[in-house]
């Protein structure tokens, strides 16, 4: 092993050349730093009181070095790589919560809708003391997230401190299948659209235009409310899309690392037609990374009025490099910026109306009509048949007509009844609508 780690020394050292003095110490300091790494690597495999694995050994020296850089940079091994490609393509199997660590402390960023850490009131801050009775101060993020994870149908324990708490408490979640549907819309009355984007997965611009096509079908858009509250992030190239359906003009954002390319700046494109009508943004601690990208963009242009609570403050970006045999490496190459050149790296997104939730108002957050189809009549076991339905044909077709319609009327009116219970229990909803109206109102008297 120790002859392995010497060649390996030896090539590197044969690939640096540099006529800089500093830079000549550089690559003796790094040679020597590589030379007790092999040493050490070597004493431990000699005199260790137990037989080690190496791969083992190494896989942890390199979490190490890239722990010590940020929170966000990690290796992850094959395993994780796939977990990784699954998550960004609609699934996974978990608890439905993104995680993070501040302070060195595993941290929840945000549940996501509908999946057992948001069924049991997990929020954005929450700090995950032990996974299963194991304390995660030792525990990189990708091996949290491997303990969180696993077959549905199975439990996980986590032990959670949140600030107004005395102690701890334990919640057991069971494990299920995390759909990751990124886009739900509504309509809040006719014209005024309700979007909630709920992360930033490969088909998230694909399901919003289709989604506001679907509610332009309606009604003619007077103003959108979007709500990227607990929105964790996700790709990039997806946030970025999303905040351009609805400018004309300007850049979104710009990324700037100690390589060129990472230089980048992002432009609008004036082709989506969506760009004529109030907007107003909601945001809150569990708003990261991507969903600042699209609310410091918005905000930026005065495309939109923000709304809310202080977003989490990812400003960086994460590029996967891929590794031999199936691993690969998250790290972080770049910081991105507002368009006003504002980096939001641990200061967030703040809103230009500061409205906190009432703890009332500490529902799930989801924004979408409910759920399946509300339970009728029809639908209830051993239930009588209309007399009607034994008439002849003719006369047959005419009633299902007419139940058609009613039908239509009936889901109409519940949804409705939702979305007013939903204002009602919100109140940085029922603001932003509020204020929407009161834009859309001014737009038309300047027309």
């Amino acid at each position: 092993m120790k002859r392995l780690f010497c060649l390996l020394l030896i090539g590197l050292c044969c690939t640096w050349t540099s006529s800089s003095a500093n830079e000549n110490k550089q690559e003796r300091d790094i040679y020597r730093d590589l030379e007790t790494f092999a040493n050490v690597l070597t004493l431990i495999q000699q005199y260790y009181v137990d037989e080690i694995n190496s791969s083992k050994v190494i896989s942890g020296a390199i979490n190490g070095m890239l722990g010590s850089l940020d929170p966000h940079s990690a290796y992850m091994t094959p395993e994780d790589f796939k977990d990784l490609e699954e998550e960004t393509s609609g699934s996974f199997t978990g608890i439905g919560i993104e995680i993070s660590m501040r302070d060195g402390v595993l941290t929840a960023v945000a549940p996501i809708e509908g999946t057992p850490a948001d069924r049991q009131g997990i929020k954005s801050g929450d700090q995950l003391i032990r996974i299963n009775g194991e304390l995660t101060k030792t525990m990189t993020l990708l091996e949290a997230v491997k303990k969180l994870r696993g077959a549905k149908g199975t439990p996980v324990t986590i032990t959670v401190h949140r600030q107004e708490w005395k102690e701890p408490k334990d919640f057991t979640l069971i494990r299920e299948s995390i759909p990751l549907i990124s886009v739900k819309y509504a309509e809040l009355e006719p014209g005024f659209a309700y979007i909630r984007v709920s992360n930033f997965q490969a088909t998230t611009t694909k399901d919003l235009r289709n989604g506001l096509k679907n509610l332009k079908k309606k009604h003619q858009i007077q103003g959108i409310v979007l709500d990227l509250r607990n929105n964790p992030g996700g790709l990039l190239d997806q946030a970025v899309k999303v905040a351009d359906i609805f400018l004309d003009k300007g850049v979104i954002v710009s990324t700037r690392g100690r390589n060129k390319e990472e230089q980048m700046v992002f432009e609008a494109h004036p082709d989506d037609g969506y760009t004529d009508f109030p907007m107003v943004v909601v945001v809150n601690g569990g708003s990261a990374s991507g969903s600042e990208i699209v609310a410091g963009a918005l905000q930026d242009h005065k495309r939109a009025i923000v709304l809310g609570t202080t977003t989490f403050g990812k400003g960086s970006v994460q590029t996967i490099l891929p590794l031999p045999e199936g691993a690969g490496l998250r790290l972080t190459t770049a910081k991105y910026y507002t368009p006003s050149g504002d980096s939001i790296q641990a200061t967030g997104i703040k809103p230009d109306m500061v409205v906190p939730l009432n703890a009332a108002a500490d529902a799930p957050v989801d924004g979408s009509p409910p759920p399946g189809k509300s339970v009728r009549e029809k639908d209830l076991p051993r239930h009588f048949e209309n007399e009607k339905s034994g008439k002849k044909q003719s006369e047959g077709a005419g009633e299902a007509g007419e139940s058609g319609e009613q039908e239509e009327a009936f889901q109409k009116m519940e949804d409705i009844r939702q979305m007013t219970k939903r204002l009602e229990q919100d109140n940085q909803l029922r603001s932003a609508f509020i204020i929407l109206k009161g834009l859309a109102s001014g737009q038309r008297r300047a027309k």
